[in-house]
């Protein structure tokens, strides 16, 4: 298999990964009762589309052996601050905060994964514009992934007290 096609199969891998994004995303808008965590959640949904997008160009262009001209640029989401994701007042009732926390670390996981992916589609690709390409994808999935880090680190002791998890 050419490495070309192994570009275009892990094309293909990434793309559905990134569908996978956007609907957990979307669904953790919807299902958080967080006015913060529902508009934070909702545009990391629009960003995951955004990498879908520029991944179906990709698709279409390596398929037919050219390589497109795209930039995917910098995230648009302030992701920055103690609380990055939910409002400070989620942590007030951090015992009812189940599905949050649940988000949280499913969200890391799939981050985790495309970061993963997109490392091992970098190293190889054969040309400096696909290494470009997809390791802006990793710096852009990095940052959501740092960001549901630190709240899921914020928040980590507190629900762990709440909830009885903590072994003292």
């Amino acid at each position: 298999m050419s490495t070309n096609q192994e570009i275009i199969n892990g094309l293909k891998e990434a793309m559905v990964a990134e569908r996978t994004g956007i609907e957990f995303y979307t669904a953790a808008a919807e299902r958080t009762t967080d006015p913060q965590g529902k508009q934070v959640f909702q545009r990391l949904a629009d960003e995951e589309k955004k990498h879908l997008e520029y991944l179906g160009a990709w698709y279409r262009q390596l398929s037919e052996n050219s390589i497109p001209e795209l930039t995917l640029g910098n995230s648009e989401i302030d992701l920055s601050g103690p609380s990055p994701i939910f409002s400070s007042e989620l942590k007030k009732r951090i015992n009812q905060a189940h599905w949050e926390m649940t988000a949280l670390a499913v969200g890391l996981a799939l981050e985790t994964g495309s970061i993963a992916h997109y490392q091992t589609l970098a190293a190889r690709a054969k040309t400096e514009e696909l290494r470009t390409f997809f390791n802006a994808l990793v710096r852009w999935e990095e940052t959501h992934a740092r960001a549901l880090q630190k709240q899921f680190d914020y928040m980590k002791e507190d629900y762990w007290h709440q909830a009885g998890f903590a072994p003292f």
